[in-house]
């Protein structure tokens, strides 16, 4: 047995032991956070166990008949439908093992630790598919691989016996206690590197007595049998002595721990990156409002497909013809298009159907999603408001359409399986009613981003939430409205917005369609009168009414046709009371504009932008602040670099009329003055006029190809401080970037990213 780590923890918020639990519970649950080569973990089995007594022998002696029942872990259907707490670990009465001078407080550690195990876990992030399938391990009882290796402790395995109980220097003997013993499959990233790095499984021995987590890895032997690998035995340790809390990590056999790097890493890093990572998880109070990652999906099934798509696709990356980051959307339409795949094979599977769902992207922006799905085998098609140049780069079998979607009975799609709304901006509230009223069998599936409501801007209403959390209750009260249980998952996306909505099943029967959507009708109009603005993308002089539809395929497997129009009279009728019978289904309602407002205040008027600049600083330059420095050429030169300011004492200066015109630009005084990179510095809300020598000693310690990028771009502008600065330019003009006069004007030279 060797200690490869040992740290002290600070803990001014008191949150040990409990911090240490929580923290043990990311590394079992959750061990990718931490070791960026793994892809997840899959808890198996959970049970409570007791370990035998150094003089115990034969079999039957590892639990009594109470310790033999199986309980459900997360994840697993437990007997009354739902989801099985954590068993409580309530360990006898047993002499604590610490220091003896200690003996007074232990009683209330125990108890906090007890406590601490009592809480149930999280859901752990997986599935909570134990059964066995294509690329997953077979089903493993975890009672029987307990017994066995009990029984194998207690036929003279002394040694790792006591690294189990953890005894410790002038500790007494204690009782037997009960454990909490867990079987996980840890899943590693699979890539082109190590594509034959295979799911491992280990036993985990949790004791809150003793304050000790155990991982036991098995192996298969020669009969093919799981047993223990003794070797890569390990344990993490939390210890309380003199008033400080202690983390350490130990290793059973350290002169036979074999390492793969990836789910068996070295134990240097077990000693080091691991321990300060949990160290830091101890004391964290934090609690996340959002469920773990792949936490509806396969986690082995997605790392599987995520792979396989992004090999196929990644050729995208290289002919992007968009203006936005090709990696971010080309890799976060294939992880959204892998969860998408899994999903639905696993929905195909529960139903037991064979053919392939059908589906339609409602703002589907570059139309990648709906590209990668149409190649994989789903029927499909996406309609936006704006066309994209790499629309034409897909071919025919990609179906994306160039219209705009008002709510109403016209834009249903009775013939279709699933509805997505990826960043769908104003339409991501009305995705769960279209597809409720679409058909009883239509599903959903939204990942907001921007925050509307049915009508304009979403109004947030609680300060206790982030408004991002609040968003999503929202999207989730729509959908529970419509009929749906809805589902949240997190994406593993390069986004900060990455918790989609899924809603695949209904609460009410089909008999009682009518009924329900009469009630859909008044959740929407009790939201009519809540307050916000219209989209930030401008409005429309009245909504635009276009009519979508979708080919009569009663299965929603065949091809899908454009244009065709589908009313659906029943429903309509059923809404006669509202709009009139085709209309939107609430006034007010505007998509975007097809041409997106360039709102950025780039687009203002040249000569609106160079008053405010001159007004601001001459504002600033008021204050006769001079600055006496040296030239780049050596010369003393004195230079009044102005008084800093504060936005809002700025904007007090400025007539009302500007400030209007300035507030419906995105980011209004800030961003001009931020786009004027020349003349101001903006930093923590206060505006500076931009000393160019700071600036020019700051590009001259730039790598040298960077240097030379900056260098194209030189005297290409008018120095605005040359003309209309008191003091002219701090600098020469052999070392201003700007030009000194039309004379020293030079043509901007176009620079062209290289495609490879």
């Amino acid at each position: 047995m060797a200690e490869v780590g040992r740290t002290a923890i600070s803990d001014p918020g008191a949150l040990l032991p409990r911090g240490f639990w929580a923290a043990v519970e990311v590394w079992l649950e959750r061990p990718q956070v931490a070791n960026k080569r793994l892809c997840g973990a899959r808890l198996e089995a959970r049970r409570s166990a007791a370990l035998p007594s150094a003089e115990a022998c034969g079999p039957g002696t590892s639990a009594g008949p109470e310790q033999k029942e199986r309980r459900p872990g997360p994840g697993q259907v437990s007997p009354g439908g739902g989801p099985g707490p954590r068993p409580p670990s309530r360990p006898k009465q047993g002499t604590a093992c610490c220091e003896s001078e200690e003996a007074q407080g232990q009683c209330q550690q125990e108890e906090a630790q007890r406590e601490a195990a009592s809480t149930p876990l999280r859901d752990p992030g997986h599935s909570g598919h134990a059964e066995g399938g294509k690329g997953d391990f077979p089903p493993a009882d975890l009672d029987s691989l307990w017994d066995d290796f009990s029984r194998s402790l207690a036929r003279g395995n002394s040694k790792l016996l006591a690294f189990l109980t953890c005894p410790r220097t002038g500790s007494q003997p204690e009782a037997q206690h009960e454990l909490d013993v867990v079987l996980r499959t840890v899943i590693p990233k699979t890539s082109p590197h190590c594509p034959f790095t295979a799911p491992r499984r280990e036993i985990v021995v949790q004791d809150v007595l003793n304050g000790t987590v155990t991982f036991l890895p098995l192996e298969e032997d020669d009969e093919g049998d799981l047993k223990v690998k003794m070797s890569n035995v390990y344990q993490i340790q939390l210890s309380h002595s003199k008033e400080e809390w202690f983390i350490s990590v130990l290793i059973f056999c350290p002169e036979g721990w074999h390492s793969d790097g990836i789910v068996y890493p070295k134990p240097t890093w077990l000693g080091e990156e691991l321990l300060a990572k949990l160290a830091k998880w101890c004391v964290e109070n934090r609690k996340s409002g959002f469920k773990s990652t792949l936490s509806l999906v396969s986690i082995m099934k997605y790392s599987k497909a995520y792979r396989e798509l992004k090999e196929k696709y990644k050729e995208m990356v290289k002919v992007w013809p968009e203006v936005t980051d090709p990696e971010k959307f080309v890799y976060e339409d294939v992880a959204i298009a892998a969860y998408l795949l899994i999903l639905w094979e696993e929905e195909r599977a529960e139903r037991g159907l064979t053919a392939r769902q059908s589906f339609v992207d409602l703002g589907c922006g570059n139309g990648l999603l709906v590209h990668i799905l149409s190649s994989e085998g789903h029927p499909g098609r996406g309609i936006d408001v704006r066309r994209r140049k790499i629309w034409d780069m897909y071919g025919p079998q990609t179906q994306l359409e160039e219209d705009a979607i008002t709510p109403s009975d016209k834009t249903l799609f009775p013939d279709v399986d699933w509805l997505i709304g990826n960043h769908s901006d104003e339409l991501t509230p009305w995705i769960p009613v279209i597809a409720a009223r679409s058909s009883y069998n239509c599903c959903f599936f939204v990942l907001p981003c921007c925050f509307f409501d049915f009508v304009g801007k979403y109004p947030r209403r609680q300060s206790k939430k982030t408004q991002y959390r609040e968003y999503l209750d929202f999207i989730k009260e729509v959908g529970s409205a419509c009929g749906f249980h809805v589902e949240e998952d997190c994406l593993r996306i390069p986004s900060t917005k990455r918790v989609c909505l899924i809603g695949k099943s209904r609460t009410y029967p089909s008999s009682r369609e009518a009924s329900v959507d009469e009630k859909r009708t008044q959740y929407i109009k009790s939201r009519r009168g809540r307050p916000g603005s219209p989209p930030g993308r401008g409005l429309s002089p009245s909504p635009p009414q276009v009519a979508f539809g979708s080919a009569g395929h009663c299965d929603g497997h065949q091809a899908l046709d454009a244009g065709v129009e589908c009313v659906l009279g029943a429903q309509a009728a059923g809404r006669g009371s509202g709009p009139q019978a085709g209309g939107p289904w609430l006034p007010g309602f505007h998509p975007r504009e097809k041409a997106e407002r360039v709102r950025n205040c780039a687009a203002l008027p040249r000569d609106f932008i160079d008053q405010v600049v001159l007004q601001v600083a001459n504002l600033l330059l008021g204050g006769k602040q001079s600055n006496t420095r040296s030239s780049r050429n050596g010369s003393v030169k004195t230079w009044n670099g102005g008084e800093s300011l504060s936005l809002a004492e700025v904007a007090s200066v400025l007539d009302a009329e500007t400030l209007r015109r300035l507030k419906r630009e995105c980011g209004g005084l800030q961003t001009l003055l931020r786009n004027s990179h020349q003349v101001f510095l903006v930093v923590n809300g206060r505006v500076h006029i931009r000393d160019w020598r700071e600036e020019t000693l700051w590009k001259t310690k730039q790598p040298e190809a960077k240097r030379r990028l900056l260098s194209k771009a030189c005297k290409t502008r008018l120095c605005w401080f040359f003309t209309h600065h008191p003091d002219g330019c701090a600098l020469s003009a052999d070392c201003c970037p700007f030009a000194h006069g039309s004379a020293e004007l030079r043509l901007p030279r176009t620079l062209r990213k290289k495609i490879p």
